[in-house]
C-alpha cells in the first residue's frame, strides 16, 4: 500500500509550487483550482501566469519536505512496522499481518485517510500486491486495489510516469509515442532498449516495470529497523499522565515476555513507542548486556524514562518493540555461593550493567579487554560490556607481577637521590617526597621499535657537507635482505647515525616508601645508551 501526500489542503484559490531550474521558475506542484486552469507540473510559470492570472506561488523546500516527509512516515508505524520513503511525495507502507488489527485492508486504509484528513493532510492511497503497482495506482487512480495477479491488467492504462522513472527516460518514452504502461507489454526488450541512448536507462525503465509487474522483487529500505517481535495497545481514551503509562507498559511488558518465553528466546533492546494524538511520537529506550525477559526487570529499567515522555494532548496508542533477540542462557543457580562454579553471577552483573546503562547512557560500562603489546599503557583496551567477562590474560614468560592500579598514561617523578643501574633512594611524586625502603627488580622492558618513526635529522657526511635523512619505519614483516641494505646504506652515507629520537628501554622496580605504600616505578633509558640525555623516572601504577 502507498498514499501520495499533496503538497498544500485544497484551497480556493488557484496555488502553485514552483522551482528555480536551468529555464527559469517552473511549475512543481498545484492544486486543484490552479490544475482546473491548465497550470500542471513542469510548465514554465510564465506560462502559467498566463492561463491563470491570478495564480498564487511560493517557492518550494525541499529540504523540508522531507523532514516532514519523514516524521510522517514514523507516524505511521502504528499502522505497521515496516514504512518507506517513496519519491519526494509518498510513503510505501507494508501491510501484511497489520490489516487484521483494522478489520482489513480496506478498514486499514480508511483508518489512514480519517487520521490524515483530520491532521489536515490531503492523500491519495491505493494497494497492491507490489510496491510498483501501488505506487502507480496510488498516483494515477488513487482509491483502487489490486490483488495478486492483476497488475497487468490493472496497469495498462495507466502513464508511463508513474513507473518512477527519470524525467529524461519519460521524454524518451514520449517521443516515441509510448505513453501508457500496456503499451511496453508487447514491445521486444530488446528493441526497447534500442530506442535509449544509454543502457543503463534502458535497463532502469525495464526493472521498474518488472518490479511494478512481479516479475522482480523490489525491497524497502523502512525507516526504522523491522522489530523481531512488537505488541500493540490502543487506548480508548487518551492517557496523559505517567502512572498511566506504566500501567500501559506492564501490559505489554507482559504480553512481550510470554511471547518470547514460547521461542525460548530473550531481547537486549526494548523501544517504547507513544504516539500522540496530534501525531506526534514519543520514544524511550533500553539496552541490555545480555538477552532477556523478565518482566520485572524490564520495567525497572523503564522506570526513570517514563517520567520524560511528553504525552502532549494526550496518547492514544503504545507499541513495544523487541530488537536484537537471541537465545537465553538458562541454568540453574547454585545452592550456595562454595558451590558455585564462579566467583561472579554473570545475571546479577549483567543485571547491575543494564541499571547503570539506563542511568547513565549506552556504552558507559565498559571492561577491559587484554591487547598484545609489551608496554603495560597499551597492553589493555577498553571495549563495551556485552554481557560476559572477558577472560584474564596469561602471565608472560618473565615477567614479574603487575599492580593493582595501572595509571593509563605514567606519571613523571622526580628523583632525589639516584643509584647508577638501581632504584632511587627517594623521590618526589605530587609534591610528597617519598624515602625508598625495599625494592626489587628491574624487569626491563625493550620499546616497540617497529611502531617509532624518528624526526628528520641534519648529520655530517663523509664529504663534510650537511645532508637530510629520515629513518624509516621498518616493518618487522618485511624481507631480511631490504633491512640489512637500508641499514648499510645509512652507515656507509654518515660517520654517525642520530639516536637521540629512537625509543629507549625501561627498567620497572617495585618499591616500597616508609609508610608501607608500594609503588611500580620505571626508569626510561640507560646510561650511555647514546639515545638521548640523562634518563628519566616514571610511577606507572600502585600495588595493594
Amino acid at each position: 500500500m502507498t498514499d501520495q501526500i499533496s503538497d498544500t489542503p485544497a484551497p480556493e484559490a488557484p496555488f502553485a509550487l514552483v522551482e528555480a531550474g536551468p529555464h527559469g521558475l517552473s511549475v512543481v506542484s498545484a492544486n486543484a483550482a490552479a490544475l482546473s486552469e491548465g497550470v500542471v507540473p513542469d510548465l514554465r510559470f510564465t506560462d502559467a501566469k498566463a492561463r491563470c492570472p491570478g495564480l498564487v506561488s511560493e517557492e518550494i523546500d525541499r529540504a523540508a519536505d522531507a523532514r516532514t516527509l519523514a516524521a510522517l512516515g514514523h507516524w505511521m508505524v502504528r499502522f505497521t512496522p515496516i514504512v518507506a520513503i517513496d519519491g519526494e511525495d509518498g510513503l510505501m507502507a507494508e501491510t501484511t499481518g497489520c490489516a487484521h488489527l483494522h478489520c482489513g485492508e480496506a478498514g486499514m486504509m480508511d483508518a489512514i485517510a480519517a487520521r490524515l484528513t483530520k491532521s489536515g493532510i490531503v492523500c491519495q492511497m491505493a494497494m497492491a500486491s507490489t510496491p510498483g503497482a501501488a505506487s502507480a495506482l496510488a498516483r494515477a487512480a488513487p482509491g483502487r486495489k489490486l490483488e495478486p495477479g492483476e497488475e497487468r491488467a490493472g496497469l495498462a492504462g495507466l502513464p508511463v510516469g508513474t513507473l518512477r522513472l527519470s524525467g529524461a527516460a519519460r521524454t524518451v518514452l514520449r517521443r516515441f509515442g509510448l505513453t501508457r504502461i500496456g503499451q511496453l507489454y508487447g514491445i521486444d526488450r530488446k528493441a526497447l532498449a534500442r530506442r535509449f541512448r544509454s543502457r543503463e536507462m534502458a535497463d532502469a525503465v525495464l526493472l521498474r516495470l518488472d518490479q511494478a509487474l512481479g516479475q522482480r522483487i523490489e525491497p524497502l529500505s523502512p525507516l526504522r529497523p523491522q522489530p523481531a517481535h512488537a505488541v500493540r495497545l490502543n487506548c480508548p481514551e487518551p492517557i496523559s499522565t505517567s502512572e498511566a503509562i506504566g500501567l500501559g507498559l506492564e501490559r505489554l511488558v507482559e504480553n512481550l515476555c510470554d511471547e518470547l518465553a514460547g521461542l525460548g528466546q530473550g531481547a537486549r533492546g526494548f523501544s517504547l513507542l507513544a504516539f500522540r494524538a496530534d501525531g506526534g511520537v514519543a520514544e524511550a529506550r533500553i539496552a541490555l548486556a545480555q538477552p532477556a525477559r523478565t518482566g520485572a526487570h524490564i520495567l525497572r529499567l523503564f522506570d526513570e524514562k517514563i517520567d520524560r515522555i511528553d504525552p502532549g494532548f494526550g496518547i492514544d496508542c503504545l507499541v513495544l518493540e523487541a530488537h536484537r533477540v537471541g537465545p537465553m542462557q538458562m541454568g540453574t543457580p547454585a545452592l550456595s555461593g562454595d558451590l558455585a562454579a564462579q566467583d561472579t553471577d554473570p545475571v546479577a552483573l549483567a543485571a547491575l550493567a543494564d541499571r547503570i546503562t539506563a542511568r547513565l547512557g549506552v556504552g558507559v560500562v565498559r571492561v577491559a579487554h587484554s591487547y598484545e603489546s609489551y608496554l603495560p599503557e597499551r597492553a589493555e583496551r577498553l571495549k563495551p560490556f556485552e554481557g560476559e567477562l572477558p577472560r584474564p590474560p596469561l602471565p608472560a614468560p618473565g615477567t614479574g607481577p603487575r599492580p593493582v592500579r595501572i595509571f593509563a598514561q605514567p606519571e613523571q617523578v622526580k628523583v632525589l637521590a639516584e643509584v647508577p643501574d638501581g632504584p632511587p633512594q627517594r623521590f618526589v611524586w605530587r609534591r610528597v617526597t617519598r624515602r625508598v625502603v625495599r625494592a626489587d627488580g628491574p624487569e626491563r622492558i625493550s620499546p616497540e621499535w617497529w611502531r617509532h618513526t624518528a624526526m628528520p635529522e641534519t648529520v655530517a657526511s663523509p664529504s663534510g657537507t650537511n645532508r637530510t635523512w629520515l629513518t624509516p619505519k621498518l616493518d618487522p614483516r618485511a624481507d631480511a635482505d631490504l633491512i640489512g641494505k637500508i641499514r648499510a646504506d645509512l652507515e656507509a652515507s654518515c660517520e654517525t647515525v642520530p639516536t637521540r629520537n629512537l625509543p629507549r628501554a625501561r627498567d620497572y622496580y617495585r618499591v616500597e616508601d616508609a609508610e608501607g605504600r608500594r609503588y611500580w616505578l620505571f626508569r626510561k633509558g640507560l646510561y650511555g645508551d647514546g639515545r638521548g640525555g640523562a634518563p628519566e623516572w616514571f610511577i606507572h601504577g600502585l600495588f595493594a
